[in-house]
Order: C-alpha cells, then sequence, then structure tokens
C-alpha cells in the first residue's frame, strides 16, 4: 500500500513550501503540490498545520561503548528505540579498535552487538586506536568492502585511544589516498593529564575540576594542530568532532575561510549548559554532566559564538556524542575521583528538539534546521541522497514536526537508559508528532509502532561534502 503524507509544509536545506508526500514501500516516489496527488488507496498521515522534514541522522554516538571500567548504558535496541521516538531516524555509531588489537575484529565486535537489535537504520566510524602498517591496509579494506568510510583519531586519552602526530600523519595520508574522512578528537591530551595529576594532588576532587583541568587553550591547540597536519597530508578531509570552545571553532573557521576541507560539529550541550550551572552543581551532582570535551563557562562567549558557527556554517553539523552513563553505580565510580567519572552525556532523544528551539529563539532558520540535523549530515558521511533529504528515490524516513506542540523533556518521560536527564525540566516549543523510517510508523500519536530489527546496516560510500 501507498502512503500519502498530505497537508504539511516540506522543509529542506534549500527551501520551505507546501507539499504532499507519496510513499510507495521503502522509498518515496513523489512530491506534488497540495491536493494534487494521483487518487489511491492511500494510507494516509496528516501533516495539515505542520512541518515535513527528512529523519534526522545522528553522526556521533556511542551504543555500548565500553569506557572507564562500565559500558554506555543504552544498547542499540534502547538507544535507537529513544533516537526514533525523538524523530532520529538513522545513526553512525562507533567500532573500536583499541592499541594492540586487530581493525577487522573490532569492527566485528559493533557488528555483532548492533544487527537485530536496532530500530532505526545505524552505518558505522571506525576508531583507531593504534596506527600502524595494519591498520593503514584496513583503512583501504574498509572503505574499499566494508562501507566505512571515516576513522577517528584521539589526540587525548592516552594509553587508551591515544594517537601521537607521526601516527596521526600517516593516517591522514592514507585516507587522503583513498577518499576516507578523519574525524578527530581534539584535545592535547598530554598536557590535560598533567593537569588532572596537578588538581588531583591539591585535593581537587569534585566533578567541576574536569572541566578546569581541559581548559579550551588545549582544545584550541589541538585543533589548530590536526588542521595543520591535515594541511601536510595534502588537505586531508578533516572533521573535528563535539566542538566547544570559541578558540577551536576560530581555527575551525580560519581554516574554512581558506577554502581547506576542514569540517566541524557541535553537540546540543555545548549549545546549552556550562560549566558552572552543570558540572558546578552542588556535591557530586555535577558528574552527570561530565563530558569530553567538557562543558565551557557561561561567562565567556561559548554559546553565542557556537551559535554563529552554526549559522555561518563553520559549523556544519549538530550530533549528540551520546555516551550515556547512570548515575547510580556508573557515574558513582568517580566519587572522590573525577577522573574516574565515566565520560558521556545522553542525549540521541532531543537533538531534534534542541535545535528546533533554536528555530523559535531566532538563533536558526528552518532550513538550516534541517541542514545540520540531517541533510549534512547525509552528505558529509556519504549517505546521501538516500538519506537526508525527501526527494523521489530517497528512503521515506520522514518526521512530521508539529510547531503548535510542547515537549517537556525529564527522566520521567525519556525513553533513554538512564536514571536522569542532562535537560531535565527543558520546555521546547514543538513537538515531534510522527515518524517514518523507510515507510514504516515507527512514532504516531504518541505511541510506538516500531520494532527492534527493523534497523538495516548503512554501506556509506565517500563524504559528498568536499570542496
Amino acid at each position: 500500500m501507498t502512503l500519502l503524507v498530505s497537508g504539511g509544509t516540506v522543509v529542506g536545506a534549500t527551501g520551505t513550501h507546501p507539499a504532499d508526500v507519496l510513499v510507495d514501500g521503502e522509498t518515496i516516489v513523489a512530491l506534488y503540490a497540495p491536493g494534487r496527488a494521483p487518487d489511491g488507496d492511500h494510507r494516509v498521515v496528516d501533516a495539515t498545520g505542520k512541518y515535513v522534514i527528512p529523519g534526522g541522522i545522528d553522526a556521533h554516538t556511542h551504543m555500548e561503548l565500553p569506557f572507564g571500567g562500565t559500558n554506555a548504558s543504552d544498547t542499540f535496541d534502547t538507544g535507537t528505540r529513544a533516537a526514533a521516538y525523538g524523530g532520529t531516524t538513522t545513526i553512525v555509531d562507533f567500532a573500536v579498535q583499541r592499541t594492540g588489537e586487530v581493525v577487522q575484529d573490532g569492527l566485528a565486535a559493533w557488528h555483532a552487538k548492533a544487527e537485530g537489535n536496532c530500530h532505526v537504520d545505524y552505518a558505522f566510524h571506525m576508531i583507531l586506536g593504534g596506527v600502524d602498517d595494519d591498520a593503514l591496509k584496513a583503512m583501504d579494506m574498509l572503505v574499499a568492502e566494508e562501507g566505512i568510510s571515516s576513522f577517528k583519531l584521539f589526540m587525548a586519552y592516552p594509553g587508551v585511544f591515544y594517537s601521537d602526530d607521526g601516527q596521526i600523519l600517516r593516517a591522514m595520508q592514507r585516507a587522503r589516498e583513498n577518499g576516507a574522512m578523519i574525524m578527530m578528537h581534539a584535545e592535547n591530551g598530554i598536557a590535560i593529564d598533567v593537569l588532572v595529576q596537578q588538581a588531583l594532588a591539591r585535593g581537587e576532587t569534585a566533578p567541576i575540576h574536569h572541566g578546569l583541568t581541559r581548559p579550551e587553550a588545549l582544545e584550541a591547540e589541538a585543533t589548530h594542530r590536526a588542521i595543520r597536519l591535515a594541511e601536510v597530508a595534502r588537505d586531508c578531509p578533516l572533521y573535528i568532532v563535539h566542538l566547544s570552545a570559541s578558540q577551536a571553532l576560530a581555527q575551525v573557521a580560519a581554516a574554512r575561510h581558506a577554502g581547506r576541507n576542514v569540517f566541524a560539529e557541535t553537540c546540543p550541550q555545548y549549545l546549552y549548559l556550562t560549566l558552572e550551572d552543570q558540572l558546578g552543581a552542588p556535591g557530586f551532582e555535577g558528574a552527570k554532566w561530565v563530558c569530553s570535551t567538557p562543558l565551557r563557562s557561561r561567562h565567556e562567549s561559548h554559546h553565542r559564538d557556537l551559535w554563529q558557527g552554526l549559522r555561518s556554517n563553520d559549523l556544519a553539523v549538530v550530533s549528540t556524542d551520546h555516551c550515556p552513563f547512570c548515575f547510580k553505580d556508573q557515574k558513582e565510580l568517580g566519587l572522590g575521583d573525577f577522573s574516574k567519572i565515566p565520560n558521556g552525556i545522553g542525549g540521541v532523544e532531543h537533538r531534534v528538539d534542541l535545535l528546533y528551539q533554536g528555530v523559535v529563539d531566532g538563533r536558526l532558520t528552518l532550513e538550516r534546521w534541517v541542514e545540520t540535523i540531517a541533510t549534512t549530515p547525509a552528505r558529509m558521511f556519504g549517505l546521501y541522497p538516500r538519506k537526508g533529504v525527501l526527494a523521489p528515490g530517497s528512503d521515506a524516513d520522514i518526521v512530521v514536526y508539529d510547531p503548535a506542540g510542547r515537549t517537556t523533556i525529564s527522566v520521567q518521560t525519556h525513553h533513554m537508559n538512564m536514571d536522569h536527564s542532562a535537560y531535565e525540566g527543558y520546555e521546547i516549543a514543538g513537538r515531534v508528532d510522527t515518524v517514518l523510517s523507510r515507510g514504516s510508523v515507527l512514532v504516531a500519536d504518541g505511541t510506538y509502532h516500531g520494532r527492534r530489527g527493523h534497523g538495516r546496516y548503512l554501506r556509506r560510500g565517500l563524504s559528498t561534502y568536499l570542496s
């Protein structure tokens, strides 16, 4: 049976217009002027008075990630179900190779976690925790055979994921040859470890010191260094993950203004939350908001500058870095030592809403909202035009969004496997109404209709966002 989303306003990266969207099976077959779709026995989704947008793509999640002696609390089952509730119909998670491990074994482990468990479609980036000759050969194989065209490196976490400048350069050179994107966690982990040990020696153990020992300068320095290494690697495409601070943004902006293939994402936590109000909460409460890069000070211009970066496209994408841990028993591993608090915030369910609030507040246009949450992630990571756009031939991943609705974010109502909410009490002037993934209704009328195993693995092509 065909399905018709009728009466709504279609919003895309290039414009907004009233249109009806006709779906046949898993695919969009046509967009029609209102009321002009051919007659038929269509199942009708009434979008009158609502926006019709492509399903969201969260290009940075960590389901079931082992970290800090525990595992991220969302499985691929619970995490992708929560994503669907929030209007995200595709995630790109990170398969992990640690130092001394075989890249292909790490990928196989993540396939085993995800296969048959996802409610929405999924793809993988590959974390390289040990860059050597075998890993470099594996990069070529993953691009050519596995549909994995982006590789994440870390300038942070010595002894776990850290790569030195020589390893980074070699990986960038290989990516330049095979067309892949290098994703970078840009913080100077060697210097941060010194600051952490000095703080602990002074008895500074509270969660706020997680942020104070990861200063903006060390994010900016690492961002600058990554950009320069990519330049040496003949303009290897470079994507800075979870950018949080004004100085780092300035480094990205300068490279982009020089015509370089340098891109960056930010996350909702860096647009809304602060060092003082969240990490600095009384007692151990601030542990809920320990993540890396950390939340930044409200006394500086980070929020304003990041929103401006989204408007100017110096920040191309909004992802979540969804890596949830429960407060009880997980975040509490760091009681008395902030360096042992598992790093991560949960937010995969709230990204679409939180960015729409930016539209309501006059910080973004409707088109830019869709561009940052769906279209650019699809183009950046080799999923376009199958994903990220409402067009004939594209997957029927469709969200009907109600601007007259309201969303209250709370642990009492969210669907993530967490015992707290990073955005407790936030009121959003909008609401996800209906969610379709490949033509199947996952969410409608506040009820979940999806199923575990609906989501399919996506083999990605190369980025189509390069200059």
